[in-house]
């Protein structure tokens, strides 16, 4: 209890007063102290007006407002003066700049960003060659190539063991700075940009290294087979049979970000102190004083709950007591007469006090809290009426009134006085902590979470938390959301934690937030192959406050062509207006432009814009193989068999749809094969599969490769002519010819 009542005088600006030795007579100084106030940012903060409450028995109508001053560092903003029974302070806040470091992470302290690429590993069908891809960072694409197995196995078990590169964009999507070791969120538009660093944990599940290319993309060279495998879908055209399998071998690689943030702020102290005029004439002050609940409120057990209160009467500007004939003491319920108690005390004596005793019917409570005010009325008589300036009295009276409430499961977080004799509990006391924005918007839900806070020595049984001038409520729980209305733009309010622990000890923190304007902000993205002829998706990902929504209708989209391309080459169907989501097309490569303005129903506005490349569709690598000499043999009819086996691929990931194969014949043995004609004799897309030729001679053998689309398209943009293809002829002409040859008789010269 010690831990929190001295909280709840921080937090809640109890001021404590000091009465010093009076000056004269009829007058007395007093000073109210300025609640100490550190660590508050933002330029409103720059200047912050305290109000501060007059002690019992002075009234501001006493105050001598010309010895009304301010003693401390800061410097006052105009003058001070009694504004609503109060005295009113306006300080300049002392400036203190502070850079620090921080941590950014993905939403909650210490969660890092996890990047997950990988690289695909195809086997063939014939069940003894694996595809392996890997990506060339100098050529900023991949590239497949061929490797044989190395086990024993029929299909072989995994690709044989080398080292492979992946690649990954470094993505900062629910980045949160954190400062001071986590216990406090910092604004991004605190943190210096030129400061922010990526942070790479090791790889899990795979041996290798990462490094960081480019500023925003992670090159990550490791093993496979690795740990982290999970089966890919093998496109139809990339070969048929029972062995053909795909498996995506990936690595998790935890990341997190570090900078500097520079964080301006204002702190606040001192003293007010000033003189009063003593009462010159009889004058009653009352004080109340509720004893229990402690807490207030406090939580209804399976009974009525006691409500205790101190009424205390005091009577100063007089000084003949044997003129007092009684003192009265009213209390009851407010608004039920049903409900008075009256005490009456005779004693001669100019400070006077009782106590009441109520009941809240645990009946009474119907709704998750309740609470009770009371009305009270200190009264004293006198004997024989005292003659005053202003005409004579017989007796003085003044009206007073208190409240006590309870709760059924969540607190409206008080904090109560600290009991007479407090007990000195065992074990260490729990540490609060709270993580939440610094700056929110107007009418948007904003995370408050405790989850932060621990036990030393245990485990934190309660939460309970105030968040004045908040929207929505925070149960006790660890976390939970609030928001603030438009009209509280630009005010900072507290919020505050305690927490308690399996020993019954406290632990209290607090912070600050600010309202911000409730702007909307305008994201516009992009995904997919940004490849020529593909299917991209175009994403309005603008956000606005909950409760300040877009206005669907208002929102403006273009795309348009920046280099290489013209506006007629991008495709989409329908219209961008009230745009979510849009697939589109882009005929040709080039750099592209697309762009978002969006507007809430306040009335704010933001725009966005994205600048992407279109790279090209590049065509097919073909290459075959074939012998360059066969025989012909009796065994297949005096033909000669040429066998011949497809390495085609396609650079950037499409797959061969078609492989057309022909050959033609020098007839006229002149090794020209000019004015010859070409003959089909496969157009079935085989990469492997026997030419039978009969006669003697040379033939040369052509293929053309055809693709077909190896990511999504949008069909009614494409045509047949936009599929890439290549021939052989670019392969060395020796490599594509074969000679059929006569083989040689047997002679047998024995007899």
């Amino acid at each position: 209890m010690k831990n929190i009542y001295a909280f709840a005088l921080c937090l809640f600006l109890i001021f404590p007063f000091f009465i010093y030795p009076a000056e004269a007579a009829d007058t007395k100084s007093i000073t109210l102290s300025v609640p100490i106030t550190t660590g508050l940012t933002g330029s409103n903060n720059s200047a912050k007006t305290f109000y501060l409450d007059l002690p019992s028995g002075v009234s501001s109508a006493s105050i001598k407002t010309g010895t009304l001053k301010y003693n401390g560092n800061n410097s006052t903003i105009g003058a001070i003066t009694l504004e609503n029974g109060k005295v009113k302070v306006t300080l300049k806040g002392n400036e203190k700049s502070e850079t620090f470091s921080v941590e950014g992470y993905d939403g909650d302290y210490k969660e890092q960003f996890i990047t997950q690429p990988g690289n695909s590993i195809w086997r063939y069908a014939d069940g003894r060659r694996w595809q392996i891809n890997n990506y060339k960072y100098e050529l900023g694409k991949n590239e497949s190539y061929n490797v044989n197995a190395a086990d024993s196995l029929m299909p072989s078990g995994e690709p044989p063991k080398r080292d492979v590169v992946t690649k990954s964009d470094i993505s900062n999507r629910g980045l949160v700075w954190f400062g001071k070791g986590g216990t406090e969120i910092i604004s991004a538009s605190s943190v210096i940009q030129s400061s922010i660093r990526v942070e790479m944990s090791n790889l899990i599940g795979a041996n290798g290294k990462s490094e960081i290319k480019d500023g925003n993309k992670f090159i990550i060279t490791y093993t496979v087979p690795s740990a982290n495998v999970r089966p890919e879908q093998v496109s139809d055209g990339f070969d048929k049979g029972q062995w053909v399998e795909g498996r995506l071998y990936f690595v998790l690689l935890p990341y997190y970000f570090t900078a500097s943030a520079k964080v301006t702020s204002y702190s606040y102290a001192g003293t007010v102190n000033f003189d009063y005029t003593l009462p010159t004439e009889p004058t009653l002050t009352g004080t109340v004083t509720l004893n229990k609940p402690n807490p207030n409120p406090t939580k209804l057990g399976d009974k009525d709950e006691p409500v205790q209160i101190s009424l205390m009467g005091q009577l100063q500007g007089y000084n003949d007591a044997s003129n007092i004939d009684e003192w009265v003491f009213y209390a009851k319920e407010k608004d039920r007469n049903n409900t008075l108690k009256t005490k009456k005390e005779s004693a001669k004596t100019f400070n006077v006090s009782t106590l009441f005793d109520f009941e809240i019917k645990k009946s009474s409570v119907t709704g998750e809290h309740f609470t009770q005010e009371y009305a009270l009325t200190v009264l004293v008589r006198f004997k024989k009426p005292i003659v005053t300036k202003n005409g004579t009295i017989t007796s003085l009276e003044q009206p007073l009134q208190i409240s006590a409430g309870v709760y059924k499961n969540q607190p409206l977080v008080t904090f109560p006085p600290p009991p007479t004799e407090p007990a000195e509990p065992e074990g260490k006391p729990p540490i609060a902590r709270i993580s939440t924005a610094r700056y929110i918007k107007a009418g948007d839900d904003m995370l408050v979470s405790g989850n932060a806070s621990y036990d030393p020595d245990g485990y934190i049984t309660d939460y309970a938390w105030s968040t004045s001038g908040a929207q929505g409520e925070i149960g006790n729980v660890p976390r939970g959301y609030v928001w603030y209305t438009r009209e509280q733009v630009g005010e900072t309010f507290p919020i505050a934690l305690t927490v308690v622990d399996n020993d019954g000890q406290i632990g209290s923190t607090s912070t600050e937030v600010t309202v911000i304007e409730p702007k909307p902000a305008a994201i516009i993205g992009i995904e997919g192959i940004l490849k020529q002829n593909r299917k991209t998706t175009l994403f309005n990902r603008s956000q606005s406050p909950t409760r300040f929504p877009l206005i669907a209708s208002k929102t403006r989209v273009t795309i348009t062509a920046v280099s290489g391309g013209t506006n007629a080459d991008i495709k989409y169907s329908g219209t961008l207006s009230e745009l979510e989501s849009k697939d589109i097309l882009f005929k040709k490569p080039g750099k592209y432009k697309a762009s978002i303005y969006v507007e809430n129903t306040l009335g704010y506005s933001d725009s966005d814009e994205i600048t992407f490349d279109i790279v090209p569709d590049e065509a097919p690598y073909n290459y075959f193989t074939l012998p360059g000499v066969v025989y012909r043999s009796p065994d297949y009819g005096n033909k000669a068999v040429v066998s011949l086996d497809d390495i085609s691929y396609s650079p950037d990931k499409d797959v061969v749809g078609r492989r057309l194969w022909e050959y033609r014949y020098d007839s006229n043995n002149d090794g020209s094969f000019e004015g010859e004609k070409w003959v089909i004799f496969s157009n079935e897309n085989a990469d492997r599969l026997n030419l039978e030729l009969s006669e003697v001679g040379k033939y040369e053998v052509r293929l053309t490769v055809f693709e077909e689309f190896g990511q999504p398209t949008i069909d009614e943009f494409v045509t047949e002519a936009d599929r890439k293809s290549t021939n052989s002829d670019g392969q060395k002409l020796s490599s594509r010819v074969v000679e059929v040859k006569n083989r040689a008789p047997e002679v047998d010269w024995s007899w």
